[in-house]
């Protein structure tokens, strides 16, 4: 995936930023909000013979961080779920929660942000419910992909700039930079 708007340099750690809310206008709250809609993953979705074969392909390599085999599956069944549904490339999901949250449900930033795709509260607020738990796996992932798919649209697909202001970093590199490194971690041979 190529990443545009300015130069990678590989940065060590990114230096985030906090996002910010803004207001939207009456027709984008309405259409996230339909993105939201409750539709769960199918029971059999995780055995579907390519999801399977993504999920095979993937989970060794984050055995270290999550080694619990079933919390991994689980996981990785409903990120490809949600990745394809909101029509995000997998490795850009993985590479985001590698940096933002180490693969830990109940991360919390210094800005508030929480779970795997750290999503700020405000988030709830606006588009969602206020009853929604930002921790639960599946609500946090459809809340991240939701959010990037829009900041995506936003850009005009420009991936630097969506990932800046999924970030609150919009304009620096540091981000976008630590997220292209993640994603190599997640490459499938």
């Amino acid at each position: 995936m190529l990443l545009t708007g300015g130069a990678f340099l590989f940065a060590p750690h990114a230096h985030a930023g906090a996002q910010i809310e803004e207001a939207l206008m009456p027709s984008v709250v309405a259409g996230l909000q339909r993105s939201l809609s409750d539709r769960p993953v199918p029971n059999d979705y995780a055995n579907r013979p390519g999801v399977q074969a993504w999920i095979a392909a993937i989970s060794p390599k984050l055995a270290k961080r999550l080694p619990e085999e079933r919390e991994r599956r689980e996981l990785l069944a409903t990120l490809h779920y949600e990745g394809t549904r909101a029509g995000l490339d997998l490795q850009l999901l993985l590479g985001v929660i590698h940096v933002e949250s180490g693969f830990k449900k109940y991360a919390v930033s210094v800005a508030g942000a929480r779970g795997y795709m750290q999503v700020m509260p405000f988030w709830v607020k606006l588009i969602g419910n206020e009853e929604q738990n930002l921790f639960h796996l599946r609500t946090n992932l459809r809340y991240g992909c939701v959010i990037l798919r829009h900041y995506l649209d936003r850009e005009n697909g420009d991936l630097f700039r969506a990932l800046g202001r999924y970030n609150g970093s919009l304009g620096r590199a540091e981000y976008p930079n630590a997220v292209a490194a993640a994603m190599k971690r997640y490459e499938i041979q």
